[in-house]
């Protein structure tokens, strides 16, 4: 097994063949992630590429001049390394990786694993949170689980990394706990236009009958829906900020939403869409969607307090799964949730908009790290606690 770098083309066919792959494993992410170096990397038994990765390096805060800490930097894979597990156990995989990440300065590995260890629908999620009698998704029985994981698990820790910790509330990085709506396979042999909306039927029949209902609102509501690139960004930017202060959240700028259309919109197999929702010309909600392979991601959202009973946002929901349905999504991601199933907890609304709306939940592997310098590791996690 060796590891090298690998150009972004090779690494851009090698994830066309892995379409549940995240786009933030796409080569093109670092042009997003300005404050990171970024390459891709190839995992090669012999001459076979058998997984790549992209790392996304950041630095010490010191200048780069200082002699050792200059070049020290954590590394970063955010849904990765894509690599078939079962086949390539990580005692043979993840050392040489590892060794070629020291000689690029890494201090400390955070690896984000692609891949779902357990599965709760979202009928039992919805019911745990009204009942109020369970303190934690494990508690529920899942519908599906991998019971390789705890396999995988067990050689990461024989290797030194460090497990993550679950953590009601969001953490820095990618959340452990997803939900996720499962998207009906198209039928071959169907017209293509019946067989879309029996799948949209089927997305529809997912959700609480209050969602549902509102969602068929919000398109008998003489609102406009209309799709487009970054040439719309000022108006998102615009709605996203008043959404912003309503909401309380930290923004991002336009500039990097700018980006992120850059780097992703206009690939072979991936897609990013401004979605937005006008009544009477006024902009009442817009979203961004994002679609790599056959996964798509409902990545950020603005809307108005204006018309609120217009249901703006559920229709863009609809938009934003009915393109997912075109284009043969397996799953459309809507985000993180908390594992918590307090119904008193600040995160547990955000749990039940998203099941009310048929999307189950999801456990990956979470971020798991390797302290090659502890002292270094240890303290550059405190300071980007404060930032993140």
């Amino acid at each position: 097994m060796t590891v090298r770098r690998i150009t972004p083309a090779a690494h851009a066919a090698f994830l066309r063949d892995r379409p549940a792959s995240s786009f933030l494993q796409n080569p093109q992410w670092p042009a997003v992630k300005i404050d990171w170096r970024g390459e891709s990397v190839g995992l090669f038994a012999a001459d076979e590429l058998i997984g790549a990765a992209l790392v996304l390096y950041r630095r010490l805060p010191v200048p780069a001049l200082v002699p050792y800490l200059g070049r020290r930097c954590l590394a970063y894979m955010a849904e990765g390394p894509v690599v078939d597990f079962a086949a390539h156990p990580a005692q043979t995989v993840l050392p040489p990786l590892i060794r070629y990440l020291k000689t690029q300065g890494a201090f400390l590995v955070r690896m984000g694993l692609p891949g779902e260890v357990r599965r709760w629908e979202a009928a039992t999620v919805r019911k745990a949170l009204s009942a109020g009698k369970h303190s934690r998704l494990a508690e529920l029985t899942a519908a599906e689980e991998d019971h390789q994981a705890a396999t995988l698990h067990a050689q990461l820790q024989q290797l030194g990394w460090q497990p993550p910790q679950t953590e009601a509330d969001f953490d820095a990085g990618q959340p452990q706990f997803t939900a996720r709506i499962p998207l009906e396979p198209a039928q071959p042999e169907a017209d293509p236009e019946e067989d879309l909306e029996r799948r949209v039927e089927a997305a529809l029949a997912r959700m609480d009958s209050t969602s549902r209902r509102q969602t068929r609102k919000s398109t008998r509501s003489e609102l406009s829906f209309s799709t487009a690139g970054a040439e719309q960004l000022d108006a998102w930017q615009a709605l996203y900020e008043e959404t912003a202060q309503r909401d309380d959240f930290l923004l991002r700028p336009k500039e990097y939403f700018q980006r992120m259309f850059a780097a992703l919109d206009g690939q072979p197999d991936t897609e990013c869409t401004l979605h937005l929702a006008h009544w009477n010309g006024t902009l009442l909600a817009a979203a961004i969607y994002i679609r790599q392979g056959k996964a798509a991601w409902y990545a950020y959202g603005a809307s108005s307090s204006q018309e609120r009973k217009r249901y703006a946002p559920r229709g863009l929901q609809l938009q934003q799964l009915r393109q997912a349905l075109q284009a043969g999504c397996t799953w459309y991601d809507l985000g993180g949730i908390s594992p918590s199933l307090d119904p008193e907890h600040p995160l547990a609304g955000l749990t039940r908009f998203k099941t009310t709306m048929g999307a189950d939940a999801v456990e990956s592997h979470g971020e798991w790290d390797l302290p090659l310098n502890r002292p270094l590791a240890a303290a550059f996690k405190a300071y980007m606690a404060r930032r993140w």
